[in-house]
């Protein structure tokens, strides 16, 4: 049996719209006793906006998206009494942190999202770390959210740059599984290979149409068709990719060159989807995408996405520097294999080093 590969398009339920946190009661009503798993700004988020006590155990994470503080969380809940569901509310380290703790418990698992930011709240995947915050790994949980919650007017908080981060790592669906796909024949592809390959198609164009005026209402505050397309397209959509099309739709060259970009402490206050964003330049350099680069840039640019390593707290190209990232992205445990399964080190940063020339010259 191998998790990995089965076809998992995401959540059992998905609620999104407006004015869903209003009953948010009696979504609740059937799922017996409750603990809360969340962080401290999530929470004062989500307690703000809520403006009522919720009548559950409430634990916080400690950051790290680790084994170690699953298991902790875990058994302080064990701790408390018998729980037979984790309601999770927060973004994406608190989310995937609590797939942890349920998968702990064997409890059923609730998401409500704090931000726009990523898949996280639709997926039975999760990023793993190291209590250091360097990647550890890409974990598959048997058990999916039994219900999303996705209330639109509470996430017209999601700070600009997290909205921003959530449109680059979800760019990535097509930049990623374009680039793994484009060596397999159309017809060894299976249906829902398929199916995954027409969401990536799907994702991308909307977020060129709608990332703009998303931005633009998440500024004026206002709840529109293209803010609310916007957020499933970031939250839903992007993990049906995966969830179709398996390891076709998951990760290739960005999330992996996201990965090695970990081990390098500067990088760890840029947000997720932000460097998985500079890592799809990253492969279109490596795959000599040249006139793909040129064409997205601008979007980039308009959408506050990093095309340099500069913006990622890099000061400059430093070859030795970039070569422990570069060496991670390329492992034989890591994604860059399935954009060409002959991957160097030094391969990576020269596609990195091409890159930053390129941009340098627009």
């Amino acid at each position: 049996m191998n998790i990995a590969e089965e076809v998992r398009p995401g959540a059992n339920r998905y609620v999104s719209g407006q004015g869903i946190l209003q009953e948010l009661e009696l979504y609740l009503t059937d799922f017996g006793k409750i603990a809360v798993v969340t962080g401290e700004k999530s929470f004062r988020a989500f307690s703000d906006f809520y403006q009522k006590d919720l009548p559950y155990p409430i634990f916080r994470y400690d950051g790290t998206v680790s084994v170690e503080d699953g298991e902790r969380l875990a058994a302080e809940i064990a701790e408390n009494g018998e729980t037979d569901t984790i309601l999770a509310i927060g973004a994406g380290r608190v989310l995937d942190t609590a797939k942890l703790v349920a998968e702990n418990l064997s409890a059923r698992l609730i998401i409500l999202p704090t931000l726009i930011s990523n898949c996280a709240p639709y997926t039975p995947i999760g990023a793993i770390y190291h209590p250091d915050h360097s990647f550890h790994k890409v974990a598959y949980f048997s058990r999916v959210s039994e219900l999303t919650l996705v209330d639109v007017d509470f996430l017209l908080g999601t700070p600009r740059d997290y909205l921003v981060a959530g449109i680059g790592d979800t760019l990535a669906k097509w930049y990623e599984m374009e680039g793994i796909v484009r060596h397999v024949p159309a017809e060894e592809l299976s249906a829902s290979t398929r199916l995954g390959f027409a969401s990536a198609q799907e994702i991308l164009k909307i977020l060129l149409a709608d990332s703009a005026p998303a931005l633009l209402d998440l500024e004026a505050q206002k709840v529109t068709t293209a803010f609310e397309r916007i957020a499933d397209a970031i939250i839903e959509l992007s993990g049906t990719v995966g969830g179709f099309a398996g390891a076709y739709g998951r990760m290739a060259g960005a999330h992996a060159l996201h990965n090695g970009l970990s081990l390098l402490s500067e990088t760890h206050a840029i947000l997720h989807g932000a460097k998985v964003a500079y890592g799809v330049l990253v492969q279109l350099s490596y795959t000599n995408d040249w006139e793909e680069i040129a064409k997205i840039l601008p979007f980039y640019q308009a959408s506050s996405l990093p095309t340099t390593l500069a913006e990622l707290n890099i000061a400059t190209f430093d070859r030795e520097k970039l070569r422990e990232v570069a060496d991670f992205a390329a492992g034989k445990n890591e994604s860059y294999n399935l954009i060409d399964p002959d991957v160097t080190a030094e391969k990576v940063l020269t596609a990195i080093e091409k890159l930053e020339k390129f941009v340098a010259e627009q």
